[in-house]
């Protein structure tokens, strides 16, 4: 194994302390910091050869040219857009990142925003609190034969159609990408998105974000959902557009919905910004409309923890002791600046 220098970044202590007793310990000098990478701390990494950040850590052209021996970058994370890959390729810098980790911890996730809903617990938890133990408008309803509907079959996806099947759900599929295999074996079908919303009982968004993907749910196709039904989100809130989420629980289109994601949700880091004349006005509308949504006791949202379990943590920093591995041994994997 090579010995080189590497600097962790956005670390936390319960990391550092397994860090230390991997393989890692004996490939040279490890460095163990808590705050993001940025221009300011550079010079913190600058005679490292390795580094390892989280989303935070913005690793531009002019971070890594502060870093002349650099020549590999493992994030702590499945995207990368936190990191100038062309600036990498030109210098020869290998980036590896964590391409899963959480299939069952998100599934998991959502199956626990679909129960609170379908079995009403936190409305009930929400009585008793007040010292009410009525069941008064606490009725649920099975999942069994019920329909639930999967946009995105993806690595996540793909677990919660194996959890819906155990529930005794049929399941339809909306993606981009069709595996006719896991189709056949898991007993869902892929439907269009129109039809997969004007069937589906309860509709679970598992789709990655990006250009195409943007308000996928949207004021136009919102309008065609199976009245009654549920949203669930647990990827990310630019999926739903707001607006129409809030129109279509006003409206009774949607009975409820189970959010782990809002949109716009890391907007802010401190509150000041909104004072800001910089501050984009759409942006603060959008805000304002997600704190409407977290009043409705028909709407169960959670600080976007559907990754957050000690099993998932653990599999991010294993995969990442792996990568580093790999590369010093010159059997890099994971690499997504080829």
């Amino acid at each position: 194994m090579l010995q080189m220098k590497t600097a962790f970044f956005e670390i936390q202590d319960w990391e550092k302390e397994l860090l230390k007793r991997s393989s890692l310990a004996e490939s040279g000098e490890l460095l163990f910091f808590q705050e993001e990478l940025t221009e300011k701390n550079v010079e913190k990494a600058a005679n490292c050869d390795l580094i390892s950040v989280f989303i935070y850590s913005q690793v531009t052209s002019k971070v890594i040219e502060k870093i002349p021996n650099l020549q590999f970058i493992a994030t702590r994370s499945t995207g990368f857009d936190h990191i100038d890959i062309e600036t990498c390729k030109k210098r020869n810098i290998q980036v590896a990142n964590v391409p899963f980790y959480g299939e069952n911890t998100v599934a998991e996730h959502t199956f626990a925003l679909i129960l609170s809903l379908s079995r009403n617990i936190h409305k009930a938890y929400v009585k008793t609190m007040r010292g009410d133990f009525s069941i008064e408008g606490l009725k649920g309803f099975d999942l069994k034969g019920k329909v639930l509907g999967v946009v995105g079959a993806g690595h996540i996806g793909l677990h919660v159609v194996k959890m819906a099947r155990g529930f005794g759900m049929e399941v339809l599929a909306y993606d981009v990408q069709k595996n006719s295999f896991m189709e056949e074996v898991l007993g869902f079908k892929y439907v269009s998105l129109e039809e997969l919303l004007a069937q589906a009982d309860i509709i679970s968004m598992h789709a990655p974000y990006n250009s195409k993907t943007h308000h996928l749910i949207n004021k136009e196709n919102i309008q065609k959902i199976k009245r009654g039904s549920l949203l669930i989100n647990t990827a990310r809130g630019a999926l739903v557009e707001t607006e129409a989420l809030v129109q279509a629980l006003d409206k009774g289109i949607l009975s409820g919905a189970g959010l782990d994601a809002l949109e716009e949700e890391n907007l802010i880091k401190e509150e000041k910004q909104i004072l800001s004349s910089q501050f984009p006005r759409e942006k603060l509308e959008t805000l304002v409309r997600n704190h409407i949504l977290l009043h409705r006791e028909n709407v169960v949202i959670t600080p976007h923890i559907g990754f957050y379990s000690q099993e998932a943590l653990q599999r991010i920093l294993e995969t990442t002791i792996a990568n580093l591995s790999s590369f010093l041994i010159h059997q890099p994997s994971h690499i997504v600046s080829q």
